[in-house]
């Protein structure tokens, strides 16, 4: 049976690859291109993965080969990208210290996990997935392009370098405040990560020093290395925080140890606007959170979008699934409309800005030529609560398509929409003979 279904899996993948040397032409959609004003009426062109063309129906050339859709009624717009997620069964740091930056995440996601299949129902390509909360710094994350793969190989973002694009997770508020050896207070919890920043710094310097004599260099330490990465800017802090207090440490820490940081959640953000604004940092929001979850967030509103876009902060959103279904993600920018923010924002907020909080706003998060081809196909407008995520699509390839009985089921939910032991694309319901 499992021959049988390789083959169907090759088979099936063979018009996908045809697509990337062909053309694709969608034409007659409204067009949401975010990097400039919509287009009532337009024309979206990729080639091998890269968007080729975006404009007008009367002004805008189709290639002469192309294959042409008819998306008419339809909206085209690109792929959302979730700065704060969980998906793919993901664990980091354990309960044997409360600052583990050696952890990666990248040696425990599972790729075949139905979230991640359930977030390209919701329209999200690109994520931040992170470590949980419970420690003050819980691993390294990793930022994926949520393509169809069988290994986590499949889904790794690389720069120009090779390397593996991905953050650092740190946290403060109740969630580390345990028994020993996790920290018991507020003022404890910061004193440990200056401690190890300062242990970085002092890394640092002795690499310095040695000046690539290899007799000199210290000995190698994992988790100081990470750090080294962190004050060097190569590396961005996901710093999970809510409480108005807990946000402002955090930023006090930053500028400390120079650090770049995007801040998660901030719950209590409407509290210090102006002071989240004077610090220059992002503000990754989460908005369908659980105000009764945790005592920290019980200030949470749906008003920090609007409140924070008035002060010039640049605000994401995120779902951090599971607290948020991927699936919702849309709803969360559409809440923040209904409470003041502005639907330009807004929709910024579910692509180019996150893409700027990852640093991938010159790969994703807008539509325009040279890009790469990441967008969704949706029914209607995206704050309508009766638009569907039609398709969803990552370098030109559809990975996800509600008119499919087996996607439909990750959209939906019912049966098999949970069960993590089957590819995309190769869901039988035949047991191995």
């Amino acid at each position: 049976m499992k021959a049988i279904q390789s083959i169907f899996l090759a088979f099936s993948l063979v018009p996908l690859a045809l697509a990337q040397d062909t053309p694709q032409a969608y034409v007659g959609a409204r067009i949401i291109p975010i990097g400039g004003p919509e287009i009532p009426e337009g024309v979206f062109v990729v080639h091998r993965g890269k968007i080729v063309a975006v404009g007008p129906v009367r002004s805008t050339s189709i290639p002469a080969d192309a294959q042409r859709h008819d998306v008419t009624g339809k909206l085209i717009m690109p792929g959302l990208v979730d700065t704060h997620s969980h998906i793919g069964g993901v664990e980091g740091a354990d309960s044997t210290a409360p600052i583990q930056p050696d952890v990666r995440v990248l040696d425990s996601i599972n790729v075949r996990s139905p979230g991640i299949q359930k977030a390209q129902a919701g329209g999200i390509t690109t994520a931040n997935v992170m470590p949980g909360s419970g420690h003050l710094l819980s691993g390294q994350t990793l930022y994926l392009k949520l393509r169809d793969g069988s290994t986590i190989d499949d889904l790794l973002i690389r720069d120009a370098q090779g390397t593996i694009a991905g953050g650092l997770k740190m946290a403060n508020g109740t969630n580390s405040r345990r028994a020993p050896p996790f920290p018991g207070t507020r003022a404890k919890s910061a004193a440990l990560v200056r401690e190890q920043y300062v242990k970085a710094q002092e890394y640092r310097e002795k690499i310095r020093r040695a000046n690539g004599d290899r007799e000199k260099m210290p000995e190698r330490d994992l988790r100081m290395e990470s750090l080294v990465e962190v004050l060097e800017g190569k590396r961005t802090v996901h710093h999970h925080t809510h409480r108005h207090d807990d946000v402002l440490t955090a930023i006090r820490l930053a500028k400390e140890f120079g650090f770049r940081m995007v801040l998660q959640h901030v719950s209590e953000a409407w509290k210090i606007a102006p002071e989240i604004a004077a610090s220059g940092f992002p503000v990754s929001s989460i908005v369908l959170d659980s105000p009764g979850g945790k005592l920290e967030a019980m200030d949470v509103s749906n008003r920090n979008g609007g409140v924070l876009e008035k002060a010039g902060v640049l605000v994401g959103f995120h779902t951090d699934d599971g607290i948020t279904d991927s699936r919702h993600f849309l709803r969360s920018a559409a809440f923040a409309v209904r409470d003041g923010m502005s639907r330009e924002k807004a929709l910024e907020a579910l692509t180019l800005a996150g893409a700027r909080m990852l640093d991938l706003q010159d790969r994703v998060g807008s539509l325009g030529a040279g890009k790469e081809a990441d967008f969704i196909v949706l029914s209607g407008d995206p704050f309508s609560v009766y638009t569907k995520v039609l398709e969803t699509y990552v370098e030109g390839k559809r990975v996800f398509d509600r008119s499919d009985p087996k996607d439909f089921l990750f959209a939906t939910g019912g049966y098999g929409a949970s069960r993590g032991d089957e590819l995309h694309l190769d869901c039988f319901d035949e047991e191995e003979e």
